[in-house]
Protein backbone atom coordinates (compact mmCIF):
# COMPACT_ATOMS: atom_id res chain seq x y z
CA UNK A 1 0.00 0.00 0.00
CA UNK A 2 1.54 3.35 -0.96
CA UNK A 3 2.39 5.76 1.85
CA UNK A 4 0.24 8.88 2.17
CA UNK A 5 1.91 12.16 1.24
CA UNK A 6 1.34 13.70 4.69
CA UNK A 7 2.78 10.69 6.52
CA UNK A 8 6.29 11.49 7.82
CA UNK A 9 8.96 9.22 6.36
CA UNK A 10 10.41 6.50 8.53
CA UNK A 11 14.18 7.09 8.64
CA UNK A 12 16.55 4.93 10.61
CA UNK A 13 18.91 6.58 13.07
CA UNK A 14 22.01 5.41 11.20
CA UNK A 15 20.58 5.59 7.68
CA UNK A 16 22.47 7.59 5.00
CA UNK A 17 19.69 10.18 4.89
CA UNK A 18 19.83 10.63 8.66
CA UNK A 19 23.59 11.19 8.50
CA UNK A 20 23.16 13.77 5.73
CA UNK A 21 20.57 15.64 7.77
CA UNK A 22 22.81 15.46 10.84
CA UNK A 23 25.68 17.02 8.91
CA UNK A 24 23.35 19.75 7.66
CA UNK A 25 22.30 20.54 11.25
CA UNK A 26 25.96 21.01 12.19
CA UNK A 27 26.08 24.36 10.41
CA UNK A 28 25.93 27.33 12.74
CA UNK A 29 22.55 29.01 12.80
CA UNK A 30 22.69 32.63 11.58
CA UNK A 31 22.13 35.42 14.10
CA UNK A 32 21.13 33.05 16.89
CA UNK A 33 21.16 34.37 20.46
CA UNK A 34 23.62 32.84 22.90
CA UNK A 35 21.96 29.90 24.65
CA UNK A 36 22.69 29.09 28.30
CA UNK A 37 25.05 26.24 28.91
CA UNK A 38 23.37 22.90 29.48
CA UNK A 39 23.65 21.54 32.97
CA UNK A 40 24.78 24.74 34.70
CA UNK A 41 25.51 28.46 34.47
CA UNK A 42 28.00 30.02 32.11
CA UNK A 43 31.29 31.20 33.46
CA UNK A 44 32.13 34.87 33.13
CA UNK A 45 33.68 35.75 29.75
CA UNK A 46 33.17 32.25 28.38
CA UNK A 47 32.43 31.86 24.64
CA UNK A 48 31.81 35.56 24.06
CA UNK A 49 33.94 35.57 20.91
CA UNK A 50 31.85 37.28 18.18
CA UNK A 51 34.06 36.04 15.35
CA UNK A 52 32.44 33.50 13.02
CA UNK A 53 33.81 29.99 12.82
CA UNK A 54 36.58 29.30 10.35
CA UNK A 55 36.22 26.67 7.67
CA UNK A 56 38.33 24.27 9.67
CA UNK A 57 36.18 24.76 12.76
CA UNK A 58 32.99 24.33 10.74
CA UNK A 59 34.32 21.11 9.22
CA UNK A 60 35.29 19.80 12.65
CA UNK A 61 31.90 20.75 14.08
CA UNK A 62 30.08 18.89 11.31
CA UNK A 63 32.22 15.83 11.94
CA UNK A 64 31.51 15.91 15.67
CA UNK A 65 27.73 16.30 15.32
CA UNK A 66 27.37 13.79 12.48
CA UNK A 67 26.89 10.96 14.98
CA UNK A 68 26.19 10.63 18.72
CA UNK A 69 29.23 11.44 20.84
CA UNK A 70 30.27 8.45 22.94
CA UNK A 71 31.66 8.65 26.45
CA UNK A 72 32.19 6.39 29.45
CA UNK A 73 29.72 7.46 32.11
CA UNK A 74 30.55 7.92 35.78
CA UNK A 75 28.47 8.78 38.82
CA UNK A 76 30.80 11.73 39.45
CA UNK A 77 29.35 13.48 36.38
CA UNK A 78 25.95 13.78 38.13
CA UNK A 79 27.27 15.87 41.00
CA UNK A 80 26.22 19.55 41.05
CA UNK A 81 29.87 20.61 41.22
CA UNK A 82 31.10 17.93 38.80
CA UNK A 83 33.21 20.27 36.67
CA UNK A 84 34.94 21.88 39.65
CA UNK A 85 35.51 18.48 41.25
CA UNK A 86 36.89 16.72 38.15
CA UNK A 87 39.20 19.49 36.99
CA UNK A 88 40.16 20.33 40.55
CA UNK A 89 41.92 16.98 40.92
CA UNK A 90 45.70 16.82 40.90
CA UNK A 91 47.39 17.44 37.56
CA UNK A 92 49.32 14.60 35.93
CA UNK A 93 52.64 15.39 34.30
CA UNK A 94 52.78 14.93 30.53
CA UNK A 95 55.37 12.43 29.27
CA UNK A 96 58.44 13.30 27.22
CA UNK A 97 58.01 11.52 23.88
CA UNK A 98 61.07 12.99 22.17
CA UNK A 99 62.61 9.50 22.22
CA UNK A 100 59.83 8.01 20.08
CA UNK A 101 60.54 9.42 16.60
CA UNK A 102 64.34 8.80 16.59
CA UNK A 103 63.68 5.29 17.85
CA UNK A 104 61.26 4.60 15.01
CA UNK A 105 63.61 6.03 12.40
CA UNK A 106 66.43 3.75 13.59
CA UNK A 107 64.27 0.72 14.23
CA UNK A 108 61.85 0.42 11.32
CA UNK A 109 64.35 0.23 8.41
CA UNK A 110 66.50 -2.37 10.20
CA UNK A 111 63.67 -4.29 11.95
CA UNK A 112 65.99 -4.48 14.91
CA UNK A 113 65.53 -5.07 18.60
CA UNK A 114 62.91 -3.02 20.43
CA UNK A 115 64.46 -1.20 23.36
CA UNK A 116 62.42 0.53 26.04
CA UNK A 117 62.84 4.31 26.49
CA UNK A 118 65.80 5.50 28.54
CA UNK A 119 65.47 6.22 32.21
CA UNK A 120 63.56 9.42 32.90
CA UNK A 121 61.93 9.58 29.48
CA UNK A 122 58.69 7.77 30.30
CA UNK A 123 56.00 8.36 32.92
CA UNK A 124 54.61 5.35 34.78
CA UNK A 125 51.14 6.24 36.02
CA UNK A 126 49.50 4.86 39.09
CA UNK A 127 45.90 3.66 39.10
CA UNK A 128 44.80 6.91 40.78
CA UNK A 129 46.55 9.05 38.15
CA UNK A 130 44.98 7.05 35.34
CA UNK A 131 41.56 7.52 36.94
CA UNK A 132 42.11 11.30 37.05
CA UNK A 133 43.06 11.46 33.37
CA UNK A 134 40.15 9.32 32.23
CA UNK A 135 37.66 11.23 34.37
CA UNK A 136 38.77 14.52 32.82
CA UNK A 137 38.76 13.01 29.34
CA UNK A 138 35.29 11.46 29.61
CA UNK A 139 33.76 14.43 31.41
CA UNK A 140 34.67 16.65 28.45
CA UNK A 141 32.95 14.20 26.11
CA UNK A 142 30.01 14.01 28.51
CA UNK A 143 29.56 17.79 28.24
CA UNK A 144 29.75 17.55 24.45
CA UNK A 145 27.04 14.88 24.47
CA UNK A 146 24.84 17.07 26.71
CA UNK A 147 25.11 19.96 24.28
CA UNK A 148 24.42 17.63 21.37
CA UNK A 149 21.29 16.20 23.03
CA UNK A 150 20.09 19.71 23.94
CA UNK A 151 20.33 20.76 20.31
CA UNK A 152 18.22 17.90 19.01
CA UNK A 153 17.32 18.68 15.40
CA UNK A 154 18.26 22.37 15.69
CA UNK A 155 21.39 23.94 14.37
CA UNK A 156 23.80 25.24 17.02
CA UNK A 157 24.27 28.95 17.47
CA UNK A 158 27.73 30.48 17.60
CA UNK A 159 28.05 30.27 21.40
CA UNK A 160 26.99 26.61 21.50
CA UNK A 161 29.28 25.77 18.59
CA UNK A 162 32.26 27.31 20.34
CA UNK A 163 31.31 25.52 23.56
CA UNK A 164 31.32 22.16 21.75
CA UNK A 165 34.65 22.93 20.11
CA UNK A 166 36.11 24.00 23.46
CA UNK A 167 35.15 20.76 25.15
CA UNK A 168 36.44 18.83 22.16
CA UNK A 169 39.82 20.53 22.51
CA UNK A 170 39.89 19.60 26.22
CA UNK A 171 39.01 15.96 25.48
CA UNK A 172 41.48 15.74 22.64
CA UNK A 173 44.28 17.05 24.86
CA UNK A 174 43.71 14.43 27.55
CA UNK A 175 43.29 11.71 24.89
CA UNK A 176 46.66 12.63 23.43
CA UNK A 177 48.29 12.67 26.86
CA UNK A 178 47.01 9.18 27.70
CA UNK A 179 48.16 7.80 24.35
CA UNK A 180 51.63 9.38 24.61
CA UNK A 181 52.05 7.96 28.10
CA UNK A 182 51.44 4.44 26.79
CA UNK A 183 53.45 4.60 23.53
CA UNK A 184 56.04 2.22 24.97
CA UNK A 185 53.24 -0.31 25.53
CA UNK A 186 52.87 -0.79 21.77
CA UNK A 187 56.58 -1.43 21.40
CA UNK A 188 56.52 -3.92 24.26
CA UNK A 189 53.64 -5.82 22.67
CA UNK A 190 55.40 -5.79 19.29
CA UNK A 191 58.17 -7.97 20.79
CA UNK A 192 55.65 -10.72 21.43
CA UNK A 193 54.50 -11.22 17.86
CA UNK A 194 56.31 -12.65 14.86
CA UNK A 195 54.89 -11.63 11.50
CA UNK A 196 56.93 -12.98 8.61
CA UNK A 197 57.40 -10.88 5.49
CA UNK A 198 55.59 -7.95 7.06
CA UNK A 199 56.56 -4.33 7.51
CA UNK A 200 57.36 -3.43 11.09
CA UNK A 201 56.04 0.09 10.50
CA UNK A 202 52.63 -1.36 9.58
CA UNK A 203 52.64 -3.38 12.78
CA UNK A 204 53.40 -0.32 14.90
CA UNK A 205 50.68 1.64 13.09
CA UNK A 206 48.09 -1.04 13.86
CA UNK A 207 49.18 -1.04 17.49
CA UNK A 208 48.91 2.74 17.78
CA UNK A 209 45.40 2.69 16.28
CA UNK A 210 44.38 -0.01 18.75
CA UNK A 211 45.83 2.09 21.56
CA UNK A 212 43.71 5.09 20.55
CA UNK A 213 40.56 2.95 20.37
CA UNK A 214 41.36 1.58 23.82
CA UNK A 215 41.55 5.09 25.24
CA UNK A 216 38.04 5.79 23.93
CA UNK A 217 36.54 2.57 25.31
CA UNK A 218 38.31 2.11 28.65
CA UNK A 219 36.19 2.35 31.81
CA UNK A 220 38.32 3.46 34.74
CA UNK A 221 35.45 2.78 37.15
CA UNK A 222 35.99 -0.97 36.97
CA UNK A 223 39.19 -0.73 39.01
CA UNK A 224 41.65 -2.15 36.46
CA UNK A 225 44.81 -0.62 35.06
CA UNK A 226 44.63 0.74 31.52
CA UNK A 227 47.54 -1.45 30.40
CA UNK A 228 45.54 -4.58 31.28
CA UNK A 229 42.81 -3.53 28.85
CA UNK A 230 45.05 -2.03 26.16
CA UNK A 231 47.50 -4.97 25.92
CA UNK A 232 44.70 -7.32 24.93
CA UNK A 233 43.38 -4.89 22.33
CA UNK A 234 46.84 -4.29 20.85
CA UNK A 235 47.63 -8.01 20.59
CA UNK A 236 44.28 -8.65 18.89
CA UNK A 237 45.05 -5.84 16.43
CA UNK A 238 48.41 -7.48 15.68
CA UNK A 239 46.64 -10.81 15.13
CA UNK A 240 44.12 -9.27 12.72
CA UNK A 241 46.94 -7.54 10.84
CA UNK A 242 48.82 -10.84 10.54
CA UNK A 243 45.77 -12.68 9.19
CA UNK A 244 45.09 -9.87 6.72
CA UNK A 245 48.69 -9.95 5.49
CA UNK A 246 48.56 -13.74 5.14
CA UNK A 247 45.38 -13.60 3.05
CA UNK A 248 46.93 -10.90 0.87
CA UNK A 249 50.06 -12.99 0.25
CA UNK A 250 47.93 -16.03 -0.59
CA UNK A 251 45.88 -14.06 -3.09
CA UNK A 252 48.86 -12.20 -4.56
CA UNK A 253 51.83 -14.57 -4.15
CA UNK A 254 54.24 -12.37 -6.15
CA UNK A 255 56.84 -10.77 -3.89
CA UNK A 256 57.95 -7.21 -4.17
CA UNK A 257 60.81 -6.74 -6.63
CA UNK A 258 62.28 -3.23 -6.98
CA UNK A 259 63.44 -4.10 -10.50
CA UNK A 260 59.80 -4.18 -11.61
CA UNK A 261 59.01 -0.74 -10.25
CA UNK A 262 60.61 1.15 -13.15
CA UNK A 263 60.49 0.00 -16.75
CA UNK A 264 63.86 -0.37 -18.52
CA UNK A 265 62.29 -0.54 -21.98
CA UNK A 266 63.99 2.63 -23.25
CA UNK A 267 67.43 1.60 -21.98
CA UNK A 268 67.03 -1.88 -23.41
CA UNK A 269 65.96 -0.62 -26.82
CA UNK A 270 68.82 1.87 -26.89
CA UNK A 271 71.34 -0.85 -26.01
CA UNK A 272 69.92 -3.11 -28.70
CA UNK A 273 70.13 -0.33 -31.30
CA UNK A 274 73.75 0.41 -30.38
CA UNK A 275 74.64 -3.27 -30.54
CA UNK A 276 72.97 -3.70 -33.96
CA UNK A 277 74.70 -0.59 -35.32
CA UNK A 278 78.06 -1.80 -34.06
CA UNK A 279 77.54 -5.21 -35.67
CA UNK A 280 76.62 -3.55 -38.96
CA UNK A 281 79.70 -1.31 -38.95
CA UNK A 282 81.86 -4.30 -38.05
CA UNK A 283 80.43 -6.26 -40.97
CA UNK A 284 81.05 -3.35 -43.38
CA UNK A 285 84.61 -3.05 -42.13
CA UNK A 286 85.31 -6.76 -42.45
CA UNK A 287 83.95 -6.96 -46.00
CA UNK A 288 85.10 -3.44 -46.96
CA UNK A 289 81.76 -2.58 -48.49
CA UNK A 290 82.51 1.12 -48.05
CA UNK A 291 85.59 0.88 -50.36
CA UNK A 292 87.96 2.16 -47.72
CA UNK A 293 91.64 2.41 -48.47
CA UNK A 294 94.16 0.51 -46.38
CA UNK A 295 95.12 3.70 -44.56
CA UNK A 296 91.48 4.52 -43.80
CA UNK A 297 90.81 0.99 -42.52
CA UNK A 298 93.90 1.21 -40.33
CA UNK A 299 92.82 4.55 -38.88
CA UNK A 300 89.24 3.38 -38.17
CA UNK A 301 90.45 0.10 -36.72
CA UNK A 302 92.89 1.74 -34.31
CA UNK A 303 90.67 4.73 -33.47
CA UNK A 304 87.52 2.74 -32.61
CA UNK A 305 88.91 -0.74 -32.01
CA UNK A 306 86.79 -2.44 -34.68
CA UNK A 307 87.28 -4.14 -38.00
CA UNK A 308 90.22 -6.00 -39.52
CA UNK A 309 92.79 -7.05 -38.82
CA UNK A 310 91.69 -7.41 -35.18
CA UNK A 311 89.78 -5.54 -32.53
CA UNK A 312 92.16 -3.53 -30.38
CA UNK A 313 92.02 -0.89 -27.68
CA UNK A 314 90.99 2.51 -29.15
CA UNK A 315 93.95 4.83 -29.63
CA UNK A 316 94.24 8.61 -29.75
CA UNK A 317 94.82 10.64 -32.90
CA UNK A 318 98.45 11.18 -31.95
CA UNK A 319 99.05 7.45 -31.33
CA UNK A 320 97.49 6.50 -34.66
CA UNK A 321 99.60 9.18 -36.38
CA UNK A 322 102.74 7.66 -34.96
CA UNK A 323 101.73 4.26 -36.37
CA UNK A 324 101.10 5.46 -39.93
CA UNK A 325 103.68 8.29 -39.83
CA UNK A 326 101.48 11.40 -40.16
CA UNK A 327 100.35 14.20 -37.91
CA UNK A 328 97.29 13.93 -35.74
CA UNK A 329 95.49 16.58 -37.81
CA UNK A 330 96.00 14.46 -40.91
CA UNK A 331 94.68 11.45 -38.99
CA UNK A 332 91.56 13.48 -38.18
CA UNK A 333 91.03 14.25 -41.88
CA UNK A 334 91.46 10.61 -42.86
CA UNK A 335 89.09 9.58 -40.08
CA UNK A 336 86.39 12.06 -41.20
CA UNK A 337 86.67 10.88 -44.78
CA UNK A 338 86.38 7.22 -43.75
CA UNK A 339 83.42 7.93 -41.49
CA UNK A 340 81.68 9.75 -44.34
CA UNK A 341 82.09 6.66 -46.50
CA UNK A 342 80.75 4.40 -43.78
CA UNK A 343 77.79 6.71 -43.16
CA UNK A 344 77.00 6.86 -46.88
CA UNK A 345 77.16 3.08 -47.13
CA UNK A 346 74.84 2.59 -44.16
CA UNK A 347 72.34 5.23 -45.31
CA UNK A 348 72.59 4.32 -48.99
CA UNK A 349 73.70 7.84 -49.97
CA UNK A 350 76.24 8.89 -52.57
CA UNK A 351 79.49 10.66 -51.84
CA UNK A 352 80.48 13.89 -53.65
CA UNK A 353 82.14 13.42 -57.03
CA UNK A 354 85.60 14.21 -55.72
CA UNK A 355 85.20 11.69 -52.90
CA UNK A 356 86.23 14.33 -50.37
CA UNK A 357 84.65 14.70 -47.00
CA UNK A 358 82.71 17.99 -46.89
CA UNK A 359 84.87 20.63 -45.24
CA UNK A 360 88.15 18.69 -45.68
CA UNK A 361 90.80 18.50 -48.33
CA UNK A 362 93.44 15.97 -49.24
CA UNK A 363 96.98 17.21 -48.77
Amino acid sequence: MPRHRDTPPIIGRDSPLARVRSRARAAVAPAAPAAPRAGGGRRRGENRDPRPLSRREESLLKELLAKPIDYIDSEVFRRPDAEQYVYGLDDVDRPDVSWYRPLMEDLIPNRGRVDPPRQGKSVLLTAAQERILFLKFNYARFRMRELQDALGARRPDLATAREILRWHAVADGFREQIAETNLALVLAMAKRVRIMDGEFSDLISEGNMALMRSVDKFDCGRGFKFSTYACRAILKAFSRHGMKSTRHRQRFPADFDPAYEKSDFVETRRAEAVSDSADEVRYIMEHNEADLTSVERTVISHRFGIGAPAETVPLTLEQVGQIIGVTKERVRQIQNKALAKLRATIEGAELPDDGQTPGTSEN
